[in-house]
């Protein structure tokens, strides 16, 4: 085993006073899971822009980067290079900013390369930490970025945690992602937390020579997935430039015009969020 991951496991493994998952979850007022079906929709995007507006907005929010195979929160933020300590409650998140803490195994590895090469039960274990093991302290939100698809990872976090406030559910328009997005639901209604609603990302790209808005990956099947299951769509986001290089800059809702379609649509997301659970 690499040194890399010897390193990652030796600080999951650091145990607490306290390891139980209710005294680091008990000050937690929404725990909301964002998922796919697939890989490639956005999720994490949605996800991290979620929590850096939630921020924005006065809440206190943590987001927990569920993804043990590909985390890409904190390279989103900028502290990829950052690592976190451990304090007698258990490991203390990286602080974003002063409403905004963050949780990823990318935090916990020797390199931005490094891969990790974990089976189903260790993977579950390290989750379980996460839930378990870091002080959180008191959020008003908890954003839990989920790998793609209904395995073990989000069977896991649902079963662990047992009061989610709700599920997004985030797609493109192509039928190849709405195929794997209506299993997504079916699994929500499976494991009994309520769906918030859709985003529907990836919506188009409006031509920046004619102004015309081009839908490169179709049109109305998200409406269509979201009548047959009776949830909403939240919102639906365009294709813009600014958006992908925020993140790669690790400016998450940082460096996007205010002004811009995408900024307005998903600000739509953030407002229904805060309706769901009021």
């Amino acid at each position: 085993m690499s040194s890399n991951i010897q390193s990652s496991e030796s600080l999951l493994n650091t145990k607490p006073e306290e390891p139980k998952l209710v005294t680091n979850l008990r000050g937690i007022k929404n725990k909301i899971m964002v998922m796919s079906g697939k890989g490639g929709v956005g999720k994490s995007t949605v996800s991290a822009n979620l929590a850096a507006a939630l921020a924005d907005r006065g809440y206190s929010v943590g987001l927990l980067d569920s993804d043990i195979h590909g985390p890409t929160i904190p390279k989103m933020f900028g502290v990829e290079n950052e690592k976190p300590m451990v304090n007698e409650k258990g490991i203390v998140p990286v602080k974003v900013n002063d409403n905004l803490k963050i949780m990823s195994i990318g935090l916990l590895l020797d390199s931005n390369d490094s891969p990790v090469v974990w089976r189903g039960p260790a993977k579950m274990s390290a989750i379980k930490q996460f839930l378990e093991e870091v002080d959180w302290g008191v959020l008003d939100y908890l954003i839990i970025d989920l790998p793609p698809g209904t395995g073990d990872e989000p069977l896991s976090i649902s079963q662990l945690i047992g009061n989610l406030t709700g599920a997004i559910v985030v797609t493109t328009p192509q039928d190849v992602a709405l195929t794997s997005v209506r299993k997504s639901l079916n699994f929500a209604k499976i494991i009994k937390v309520p769906v918030i609603g859709m985003v529907e990302n990836m919506s188009g790209i409006v031509c920046p020579h004619c102004d015309e808005k081009i839908y490169v990956f179709g049109s109305g099947g998200v409406a269509k997935a979201a009548e047959d299951f009776d949830v909403k769509v939240l919102g639906t986001l365009p294709i813009e430039t600014e958006v992908a290089a925020a993140g790669d800059n690790g400016h998450v809702h940082i460096d996007i015009k205010r002004d811009s379609e995408w900024y307005i649509g998903f600000n739509k997301v953030v407002d229904a969020v805060e309706e769901f659970v009021k």
